[in-house]
């Protein structure tokens, strides 16, 4: 194919996926407030589902090819710590797909801002403020009610996309300090594909082709205290950053 039809391509392309994605946020919007009727615990767990519904389709409709790789297949009658590596803005909707029992997500306040997929985001997600010491607390104390619940959480613990150049970049403390705090095993879960389907730079960066997100074995934390979290932390960061650096070897 030419070079020079390459880019008005990837802007069809581009505008064909926005559609899709504006047409579900859309359609979902009246399904999602009567699951919020439902009340924060039930009707969450209504509202995954219904996410993970969308996640599926539009992926279909867009030519992104999801799968699950279980090194570790997780017990659904169980509650974890999932920590996922954040590279995307596709990172969400690859995360929603991949697990599938109840989870909530802690998510960054400033994406509530955006139209539809805002409103749908703040019934969903654990916002927290990382700048803010108070609303960190507060969402301390919001995920050890779900977890008490039996509902699994999700972090991206690098907080903000890597923009390092390298695998990984360092991780906060919050997921190992709530994974200490509750006794709740860390399940690293390694997206190995979303910046290849969309980067963080562009929306026409949008393409096609595999997603693959890997179970890793858990980490257990039975026996940990706060003092521990360092070590904790830092044997998460290098099981995830030897999982990035074998991608290759993955079949997609």
């Amino acid at each position: 194919m030419p070079p020079f039809l390459h880019w008005p391509l990837r802007v069809l392309y581009s505008a064909y996926a926005l559609a899709w994605f504006v047409l579900f946020m859309l359609l979902l919007a009246p399904v999602i407030f009567l699951c919020a009727c439902f009340g924060r615990l039930r009707g969450g767990n209504m509202i995954q589902r219904v996410l993970r519904l969308w996640s599926g389709v539009w992926f279909f409709l867009v030519g992104i090819r999801h799968r699950n790789i279980y090194r570790f297949r997780p017990d659904p009658r169980s509650h974890y710590i999932f920590v996922l590596n954040h590279i995307s803005y596709i990172d969400v909707a690859m995360a929603v797909d991949s697990i599938r029992q109840p989870f909530r997500a802690l998510g960054k306040m400033e994406v509530k801002s955006i139209p539809v997929f805002g409103w749908i985001y703040r019934i969903f997600v654990i916002m927290v403020d990382r700048k803010d010491p108070a609303d960190r607390a507060r969402s301390l104390v919001d995920m050890r009610h779900f977890l008490d619940k039996g509902v699994s959480i999700l972090i991206f613990p690098e907080g903000t996309f890597n923009e390092t150049g390298n695998p990984l970049k360092p991780f906060y403390d919050g997921a190992f300090r709530i994974a200490i705090e509750t006794s709740t095993p860390i399940v690293p879960v390694v997206l190995l594909d979303p910046w290849d389907r969309m980067h963080h730079l562009h929306f026409l960066s949008l393409t096609p082709g595999p997603s693959r997100a890997v179970f890793l074995d858990p980490v257990p934390v039975d026996g940990l205290t706060l003092q521990d979290l360092p070590v904790l932390k830092e044997r998460v960061f290098r099981i995830m950053e030897t999982c990035l650096l074998e991608k290759a070897s993955f079949p997609q």
